[in-house]
């Protein structure tokens, strides 16, 4: 897998195939067919396949990239004193990754099958993706431990929403609690 292009123009046309893999995502993997997602970005099939060889690639990317942008945005302002950012903050972040995962079947589809695979583009993505996820969050709470634990309690209430063991509802809820509790515990410590 190439990296991404650094040239306006490029980057542009790498960023169009991207927006274009979200409306995919949402209807799963198997619906992710590179040769339609290159006819609806209007880049050639080659230019696709030299930025992603394969539909997981294209996916995990477009998460990876929502990441950066949710990395971006998490960043404590100016205004708020170093290692106090308010539990909103926390709520908030931990919130879009779940909705990131939830609502994108094909994420999700990626993030369990191709755990970590012998091609070693995918295997460097997964640990870019899992970097990426644990900074965001990290950012909000200020605490490794903490973000790792939430990244587990998003990833199990993920699949208890697909198994329909949870609404999403319920889910919000929970993560919530969650997020308020390490919040909590934290600050006691």
């Amino acid at each position: 897998m190439a990296p991404p292009p650094t040239l306006p123009r490029q980057r542009l046309r790498y960023l169009r195939i991207l927006d274009v893999a979200a409306g995919f995502a949402r209807k799963g993997l198997d619906s992710v067919v590179l040769s339609e997602v290159a006819a609806k970005a209007d880049v050639p099939l080659g230019t696709l396949y030299r930025y992603f060889p394969s539909a997981t690639q294209l996916v995990l990317a477009l998460y990876r990239k929502q990441l950066n942008d949710l990395l971006a945005g998490s960043s404590p302002t100016a205004g708020k004193a170093a290692g106090k950012v308010a539990a909103p903050d926390l709520v908030g972040v931990t919130m879009e990754i779940f909705h990131m995962r939830l609502m994108q079947p094909a994420v999700e589809q990626c993030l369990n099958r191709a755990v970590y695979v012998k091609d070693n583009d995918t295997t460097r993505l997964l640990r870019d993706i899992d970097a990426t996820a644990e900074k965001a969050v990290t950012a909000a709470c200020g605490d490794a431990a903490i973000a790792r634990v939430l990244l587990l309690t998003v990833t199990g209430l993920v699949q208890a929403v697909r198994c329909r063991r949870l609404s999403l509802f319920e889910a919000e809820e929970d993560l919530k609690k969650a997020c308020s509790l390490l919040q909590r515990a934290r600050q006691a410590a």
